[in-house]
């Protein structure tokens, strides 16, 4: 009986939930993009010549790995809304913690994806950016077009398992009072009383997706060996 009150309780809440999927799923899309895209410059930047450019990146990256994501997310949402709307020139009606979730994840996780990237760079042959450099192809012309690509192919595997982690850890969006998939799951628990099948529930469709996203990765791992 208790089962039967609790998938149709469930059944009920559908939309919502599907809701807060998609919001959790904005996240994850514009902070894969973001982060890796940032993460890449950042990468260049630290293996740059050019002490302040390295020093920079450098210290980008430590700084954000070395802070919980929760205070990095608690700092845009509390800190700098004002800064935020005004940079992307929001309208008053815009959900601000969205947007400042979507900014934070980016931030944060460009440091991550960055010493990925980075530690791909560096398995290419120094070799091949000499002679780039000899055919006079400038310093960025010639990671941009020689080394990046070989770069980022022998990095996806290692950038998906990061975005796997990075959409496990959008639940925390909950310090901000984000309704993502975590945090719908929670209100309908608290309103139904149903918090231990809905966290079970909650916590199985994340388990789903994680478990689909990897064995993805490690269906590219073989691609990339057999290449």
């Amino acid at each position: 009986m208790v089962i039967i009150d609790f998938l149709q309780a469930l059944s009920n809440s559908l939309p919502a939930l599907a809701t807060g999927m998609v919001v959790t799923l904005k996240i994850t899309v514009v902070a894969v993009g973001v982060g890796i895209a940032w993460g890449a410059v950042l990468a260049v930047m630290r293996l740059s010549s050019l002490k302040p450019v390295a020093l920079f990146a450098h210290t980008y990256v430590t700084v954000m790995r070395s802070v919980p994501l929760v205070m990095v997310l608690l700092w845009f949402f509390l800190m700098v809304p004002q800064l935020i709307q005004s940079v992307f020139d929001l309208s008053p009606r815009t959900d601000i913690r969205l947007v400042s979730a979507m900014v934070a994840f980016c931030l944060f996780e460009a440091a991550y994806f960055a010493e990925i990237i980075r530690a791909g760079i560096q398995a290419v042959s120094r070799g091949q950016l000499n002679a780039a450099q000899a055919l006079g192809m400038s310093y960025l012309k010639a990671m941009r077009l020689i080394v990046l690509p070989q770069a980022m192919r022998a990095t996806v595997p290692a950038l998906m398992t990061q975005s796997v982690a990075l959409f496990q850890d959008t639940s925390l969006v909950y310090v901000i009072g984000l309704s993502d998939f975590f945090r719908t799951s929670k209100n309908i628990a608290d309103r139904d009383s149903t918090t231990v099948g809905m966290i079970i529930f909650a916590g199985s469709v994340y388990l789903l997706i994680s478990l689909l996203a990897s064995a993805g990765v490690k269906a590219l791992q073989r691609s990339n060996a057999k290449s």
